[in-house]
């Protein structure tokens, strides 16, 4: 099983204890995201140091005041990493104060383009934004590799499936009783364009709620969507297993 996205610089213990825990549950691949310049160093060691994980850089869209050139340019050095598999988290959130939509979408624009450059994924993080989420992507990333990160929009899946270079992630919300429409959206989604994730350490699958996330997990929202799906794990990760390497190009 591939997490798609987790932050292990977020996470209470050490990088190698969630690493062996993760491979003991079946993780063979993770890619863990920076989300500003500090957290972008520390993805890029943990792939240097650990051949299971890959790193994404970029500026959370809550970070994003006051980003410039200068900003980009240290992305554009960060990405070029070999490690480096792609670009964000980047996009927009209405929910928490921060960043105003001004700087978020001047820095999701930057972003996009650096993914262009690099020919790199673009890892897309979007709450209480999903129109101007969609209507900047539409506008601005055709052609390139799009991953839906901790995927929420479940009234339109439709809509994003029409993009045939878009992949969808699912998060251990999904296996929440309340958000029947994400495990719904999980079934829709063609396995060649399904990612499980954690997004660590938040969002724990339900059978380990309330506590805080770990990359292993990724393994129980997986078994969760296999269910619903009505297909055998094995079958799941092999898919989650294609459509990672489809994206990360590994």
């Amino acid at each position: 099983m591939i997490d798609s996205h987790t932050h292990l610089h977020l996470c209470k213990a050490p990088p190698a204890e969630l690493i062996a825990d993760a491979e003991q549950a079946g993780v063979r691949r993770m890619v863990t995201v920076g989300t500003d310049s500090d957290s972008c160093r520390e993805a890029l060691r943990a792939a240097e140091t650990f051949p299971q994980v890959f790193a994404a850089v970029g500026r959370h869209p809550n970070q994003a005041t006051g980003f410039g050139d200068a900003d980009l340019d240290e992305l554009r050095e960060l990405a070029s990493h070999e490690r480096c598999v792609a670009i964000g988290e980047t996009g927009l959130d209405y929910y928490r104060s921060g960043a105003t939509p001004g700087e978020q979408k001047h820095a999701f624009e930057a972003h996009i383009e650096l993914a262009r450059e690099t020919r790199k994924p673009l890892v897309i993080h979007t709450r209480d934004a999903d129109d101007d989420t969609l209507a900047i992507l539409d506008e601005h990333a055709g052609g390139l590799r799009v991953i839906l990160h901790c995927f929420s929009m479940g009234s339109r899946v439709p809509e994003c499936l029409a993009h045939e270079d878009w992949w969808l992630s699912f998060a251990g919300n999904s296996t929440y009783p309340r958000n029947a429409d994400l495990m719904l959206a999980a079934v829709r989604t063609p396995a060649s364009r399904l990612l499980v994730e954690t997004d660590a350490p938040y969002l724990s699958p339900q059978p380990r709620r309330g506590r805080p996330n770990v990359p292993a997990n990724v393994a129980l929202t997986a078994r969760a969507i296999a269910e619903q799906r009505r297909v055998e794990y094995a079958e799941l990760e092999r898919g989650v297993d294609d459509a990672a390497a489809a994206v990360f190009g590994w």
